[in-house]
Formats: C-alpha cells, sequence, structure tokens
C-alpha cells in the first residue's frame, strides 16, 4: 500500500503551525492527528489521519504517553481488549508514544476507570 506522506506533511505543518491545544486528562480518548508513519508503525486513517488515541499519561499541557486504539482485535502480548462506548477494541500496546496536543482534533469519552487500571496493570507487565 502506498502511502501519501506529502499529504500527511502539509497536515503536519498546520498541526505545528496551530497555536491553541486542546485541553485534556488521562483516561480521555480523542480522535488524534497520528499520521502516516514509516514501516510497520501505526497510521491514522482518512483525510486527516486519524485514529482513536487514549491519554495513558498526561506530563503537562503540552504532552502525553498516548496507546493508539484499533477495531481489529488481535490476541498477543501486545494488546489489550477493551469496551469504549461499547465497541469492543484493541489497545495497541506496542506503539504506545508520546503525543502533542496540537494533534488532537476530537473528544470521543473516556475509558471507564476499571477498564483503565486493567489496561495499568497489562502495560506494568508487559515493559517489566
Amino acid at each position: 500500500m502506498e502511502k501519501d506522506f506529502d499529504l500527511w506533511t502539509g497536515h503536519k505543518k498546520k498541526a505545528h503551525g496551530a497555536n491553541k491545544r486542546a485541553s485534556f486528562k488521562e483516561v480521555e480518548v480523542w480522535w488524534c492527528c497520528i499520521g502516516a508513519n514509516v514501516g510497520d508503525e501505526e497510521d491514522g486513517k482518512g483525510l486527516y489521519f486519524t485514529r482513536p488515541v487514549l491519554i495513558f499519561k498526561k506530563f503537562n499541557q503540552n504532552i502525553f504517553l498516548g496507546i493508539p486504539l484499533s477495531t481489529q482485535i488481535k490476541e498477543s502480548r501486545f494488546y489489550y481488549k477493551l469496551h469504549f462506548k461499547g465497541i469492543e477494541q484493541s489497545a495497541l500496546l506496542s506503539q504506545l508514544r508520546i503525543f502533542d496536543a496540537k494533534r488532537l482534533r476530537e473528544r470521543m469519552g473516556e475509558l471507564p476507570a476499571d477498564e483503565f487500571n486493567k489496561l495499568k496493570e497489562k502495560i506494568k507487565q508487559l515493559i517489566l
């Protein structure tokens, strides 16, 4: 599949030049412009290269550690199956990374606290 890096670069420049960042908090899920990425790194979809991303850890008002989500369910230690808004999804644990709030487009809601706590435990198991 051919990736449109040129189109993404235009969106990326516009996001970088934006003066405002969205206000966000941990446990929220947002449509996030994650882009067209290299190799097996997860890509966004659609015109703005977006994907649902869970705010896992807020470092300050500008950056956070986020986990991309997918409706493709995969079974392995690098994925965590969760329910968000009645839809079964996979948290792509191997794609956990830093994002700038300038990439956030639209808030989708919050992951329930019990689900978020289970996810935390899964990540601890994965990295320790």
